[in-house]
């Protein structure tokens, strides 16, 4: 049984919504520059639950925020640090977007990762923590932490070991004169306004020295995280929401924001999904921010139904390890037409259950498995400009291909050549050699391609052939396999690997190959 399946399934058969009517799923993400694709791990975990919920006739709502109300707090690589220091310690909200035509900093990033979501089929119910708490909605939960924050300091203390000190509030103003938060500290809460003073300068934020007193409601404060968290599900009425595996462990931000809402906030903790860590290249998400990182980078490689096959595709027990620039990107494609195959097979099984998955919800009915060629010889096909890649994929499917066919092939070309141009390893990229190299070969080398011309001097030699036939040289000339194709490839392609050598030669012009097999045995 697939994670999903699993899962929607205890949820359907032990809980109940709060409301009586509909489950609510949330998940959120502070929009504090590029998003990482492994924060889609998350949208796709609530995101695939909610498909499926509804497939089973549960009724349920996924809501994600946007969090674009906490602070400014580095200005990343990529953007101009003299153009965006200033604003270090301010709201996300009120920091200016990196490009003309967005109202703000969070608008911006937010954009781009909704388009990732978009790509993916997961169409949350957006809103925005600004909208939050300044429509007062907040204000409730922030007037009872703040009477309790002697509770909240102890549970922090209790739970994961973290102390406060006795002037500690749980809220973080925005400076009336310099409009930071990140700069501020609260004190003396009377009921009605909170005491604070802009005098902290963590990193690289300045603060301005103001002391005042400010009324902590619609917006002009926010809960600090893990007594923000707990507020959000009672707020909402959240039934289900989960975390990255770093939250859930004991002591984490999971166990601090469970013990804030059963004591503080009287409400009992959402459905719990915590799931593994999304890697780059063997990397966790704070350590990997090179290319292929970000969400968008990540999503720009596949096509829809395999970008969702890199999310779901793992039990979330599972990291998922992506690396755009090794062999990751044509194993996943390979991974899919696997599935597809299954699906052709008429399989009734975890992996036909995953290939629907994978495709949109608006498109499972009547769903079929097109036949494909693998992303591989698609990604050689098309560097090599006197193939042809329609003709080369119905010589492999030994068919003429469907419409629908001829678009997947398409589609897949078009991502095979964004990659080679992007992430793809040398070992990927292929020239063929109009002129002969120099390169130096062993007499049992060119005693092979001699024959090996030979046999192309009767016309019409097709790929499976040719592989027989080199497989047969290799003990009628006793010649290493290493030794056969490292020859074909020097003298056609000026390196020491290539694809399948059968399949290759059977594609170029045969007047060329006997010309080139021939020089090279001179």
């Amino acid at each position: 049984m697939l994670w999903a399946d699993r899962i929607a399934g205890e949820i359907r058969d032990t809980r109940t919504p709060r409301n009586g009517k509909i489950f609510r799923i949330r998940d959120e993400k502070t929009l504090s520059g590029r998003v990482h694709v492994g924060s889609m791990r998350g949208v796709a975990v609530h995101g695939l639950v909610a498909e499926v919920l509804a497939e089973y006739g549960v009724a349920n709502e996924f809501r994600f925020e946007l969090n674009d109300f906490d602070p400014f707090d580095s200005v990343p690589g990529y953007l101009d640090e003299d153009k965006f220091i200033e604003h270090l310690g301010k709201p996300l909200y009120a920091v200016p977007s990196p490009e003309p035509g967005f109202k703000n900093y969070a608008e911006y990033f937010g954009g781009e990762f909704v388009e990732v979501h978009t790509k993916a089929g997961f169409m949350p119910s957006y809103y925005r923590a600004t909208e939050l708490y300044q429509s007062g909605k907040m204000d409730v939960y922030i007037k009872i932490a703040l009477e309790r924050a002697s509770d909240i300091r102890r549970i922090l203390k209790e739970v994961s070991g973290s102390e406060k000190e006795k002037s500690w509030l749980p809220v973080s103003v925005v400076c009336e004169k310099c409009g930071k938060m990140m700069t501020t500290r609260t004190y003396d809460y009377d009921g009605e306004s909170v005491g604070y003073a802009c005098d902290r300068n963590p990193d690289e934020a300045k603060s301005c020295g103001h002391i005042g007193r400010v009324a902590p409601w619609k917006g002009t404060a926010k809960l600090f995280w893990k007594v923000d968290w707990a507020a959000k599900w009672v707020a909402q009425d959240v039934d289900i929401e989960g975390g990255g595996k770093d939250h859930s462990t004991k002591g984490g931000s999971r166990d601090v924001a469970n013990h804030i809402s059963r004591e503080i906030f009287d409400y009992e903790p959402p459905f719990d999904i915590p799931y593994e860590f999304f890697l780059i290249g063997g990397k966790k998400m704070a350590s990997s921010k090179g290319r292929g990182a970000s969400a968008k980078e990540m999503s720009d490689l596949f096509p829809a139904e395999i970008f969702r096959l890199v999310l779901i595709g793992k039990d979330i027990r599972e990291q998922i390890d992506v690396d755009p620039s090794g062999e990751s990107v044509p194993r996943l494609y390979d991974w899919y037409d696997e599935l597809a195959e299954g699906m052709r097979e008429g399989k009734a099984d975890d992996y036909s259950r995953l290939y629907t998955l994978c495709e949109l919800p608006e498109n499972r009915a009547g769903l079929s498995a097109p036949w494909q060629m693998r992303f591989r010889e698609v990604a050689f096909i098309v560097q090599m400009p006197h193939l042809e890649l329609r003709k080369e994929a119905e010589r492999a499917k030994e068919s003429a291909l469907t419409e629908d066919e001829i678009q997947k092939l398409e589609e897949r070309a078009r991502y095979a050549k964004f990659w080679l141009s992007t992430y793809a390893p040398e070992e990927f990229k292929y020239e063929l050699q109009e002129e002969m190299p120099s390169v130096k070969l062993s007499d049992v080398q060119k005693k092979a391609l001699s024959v090996l011309a030979d046999f192309f001097q009767s016309a019409g030699r097709s790929g499976e052939e040719l592989h027989l036939r080199l497989h047969e040289l290799k003990t009628e000339v006793r010649i290493q396999p290493k030794d056969l194709f490292q020859a074909i490839y020097r003298i056609f392609l000026n390196r020491d690997s290539g694809p399948k050598a059968g399949w290759f030669l059977a594609g170029l012009p045969r007047d060329f190959v006997i010309a080139r097999l021939t020089e090279a045995v001179a």
